[in-house]
C-alpha cells in the first residue's frame, strides 16, 4: 500500500529533515507523532484548533534532534489521538490509520500514525509518546517493538504535554536490532550484553486477558524463562489491577484538563464527543477522589519497586485482546478502554521502564508480551528484546 493509502501522517506537505552524515543511525528513516515539535511546522496535537494562534516551533524537540543528530532522517509528522486523549487510535479530525498487520481494525493509540507507519515499512522507526498505554497498546496491536521508558530518563522538551507525572517519549521498530540501534542513542547508552537472572509472571495479568492471549503468549513466555532462567508467580497488584486502573483514570485526566483548562476556556475547541466527555468529567473529580488515587500511586510504586530489584523483569499480556475492529460505537469501545487500562496502570502510577515484544498472534492478529525491569534499567529490557529475537521469539 501507497503511505496515502495507509494514512499515518498528517495530511498536507511532508516534513523532511536529513540526519547527520557518518551518526550511528545513518541509513534510518524515522517519523515523529505530531506532538512533537518541528522547526518550521506547526504542531498540530490531532486537534485542527490546538495550532490556532500558537507559533510555528522555531527547534525540533529533543527526541527529534537526538535522532537527527544520530544520522536518522526525518520524513514526516504522524497522526495522533486528539491532543493524545486516545488509545485506540481513531481520530475524528484526520482519521483512523491504516493497520496493516490487522486490516479493517484499529492500530492504537494515541500514537496511531506512528505505530502505522512503521508497521507498514513507511519507516524503520518512529516517535511515540505514552502516559497511559499510547506506545505499549499500538506495538501490541501491530505487531511491533515499542518502549516507555523510565518515567523522567527523557527528556521531553518539545513535546506538547498531556499529563506530566505520567508522559513519557517512546518509539517503534519492527526487528530488535532497529530497536536496539535506535534505543542507544535515544537512551545515551551502549545495549549491554548482560541480562536479567530472574524472571517474575505476573498471574493477574494472565488472568485478566482473554483466554486466547494468555494462550498464545505462553510459548514466548516460556522462552523468556528460558533465557532468563529463572522464573516464578507472582501478583502484581494485589489491590486488583482495576483498582490501579481507577487511580490512572483518575490521576491522568485531572492532569490532562489542568494542562488544557487555560485552552479549553479561551478558545472554546472543537472534540469528539469522546475526548469532550473525559475532560469535562475530569474537571468535576472530587478533591477526595485525587488524594485516594495519589495513595493508591504510591503503593504501586511500593509493590513494583518490591516486585523488581535489580537483576529482575516481571512480564504480562501487552494488552488483554487483539485490536479491535475500526468505527465501532461507543457503548462497545468504553469497556474495552477499561480492560486495557488495567494492563497499562502500572506504567503511569509507577514510571518503570515497558517493553513490548511481538511475536504472537490469536486469529492471525498481533498480541504483545510485556516486560518491565526496575527503574532505570531502560537499555536491560532492549537486550532482552535482542537477546529474545536472536533465539527465535
Amino acid at each position: 500500500m501507497s503511505p496515502d493509502e495507509i494514512g499515518a501522517f498528517v495530511p498536507g506537505p511532508r516534513a523532511r529533515v536529513e540526519g547527520r552524515a557518518g551518526g550511528p543511525l545513518a541509513g534510518l528513516t524515522f517519523a515523529a507523532k505530531d506532538l512533537f515539535d518541528v522547526a518550521g511546522v506547526p504542531t498540530g496535537g490531532g486537534n485542527h484548533d490546538w495550532p490556532t494562534g500558537r507559533p510555528v516551533p522555531t527547534r525540533h524537540a529533543w527526541a527529534v534532534q537526538t535522532l537527527l543528530d544520530g544520522g536518522a532522517t526525518l520524513i514526516g509528522k504522524t497522526i495522533t489521538d486528539e491532543v493524545s486523549l486516545g488509545i485506540l487510535g481513531e481520530n475524528a479530525f484526520d482519521g483512523t490509520p491504516v493497520n496493516v498487520r490487522a486490516p479493517g481494525r484499529v492500530p492504537g493509540g494515541s500514537s496511531s500514525g506512528s505505530a502505522a507507519a512503521v508497521a507498514a515499512g513507511l519507516c524503520d522507526t518512529a516517535l511515540g509518546t505514552d502516559t497511559g498505554g499510547s506506545v505499549r497498546v499500538p506495538a501490541s496491536f501491530s505487531g511491533l517493538y515499542g518502549i516507555r521508558p523510565t518515567h523522567g530518563r527523557i527528556d521531553v522538551s518539545g513535546m506538547m504535554p498531556q499529563a506530566p507525572t505520567s508522559d513519557t517519549t517512546g518509539w517503534f521498530a519492527r526487528d530488535a536490532a532497529t530497536f536496539a540501534r535506535v534505543s542507544s542513542v535515544l537512551l545515551g547508552e551502549e545495549i549491554p550484553a548482560a541480562l536479567p537472572d530472574r524472571l517474575v509472571i505476573a498471574v493477574d495479568a494472565f488472568g485478566f486477558a482473554d483466554a486466547a492471549v494468555a494462550a498464545a503468549l505462553q510459548p514466548m513466555v516460556a522462552r523468556l524463562a528460558d533465557l532468563v532462567g529463572s522464573a516464578r508467580e507472582e501478583i502484581m497488584a494485589p489491590p486488583g489491577l482495576s483498582v490501579w486502573a481507577r487511580a490512572q483514570r483518575t490521576l491522568q485526566p485531572v492532569e490532562a484538563y489542568n494542562t488544557f483548562r487555560e485552552w479549553l476556556d479561551e478558545r472554546n475547541p472543537r472534540f469528539a464527543f469522546s475526548v469532550a466527555r473525559g475532560l469535562v468529567m475530569a474537571s468535576l473529580t472530587p478533591e477526595g477522589d485525587r488524594v485516594w488515587a495519589n495513595l493508591m500511586r504510591q503503593e504501586a510504586r511500593g509493590r513494583m519497586a518490591w516486585l523488581l530489584p535489580a537483576g529482575t523483569i516481571l512480564c504480562l499480556p501487552t494488552t488483554p485482546f487483539p485490536a479491535p475492529l475500526r468505527g465501532q460505537p461507543l457503548s462497545v469501545l468504553d469497556p474495552l478502554r477499561d480492560r486495557i487500562t488495567c494492563l497499562c496502570a502500572q506504567g503511569g502510577l509507577a514510571g518503570h521502564p515497558q517493553v513490548n515484544l511481538p511475536g504472537a498472534t490469536v486469529d492471525g492478529l498481533p498480541v504483545g508480551l510485556s516486560i518491565i525491569g526496575p527503574r532505570g534499567s531502560d537499555a536491560t529490557l532492549v537486550a532482552v528484546a535482542r537477546a529474545l529475537e536472536a533465539k527465535g521469539g
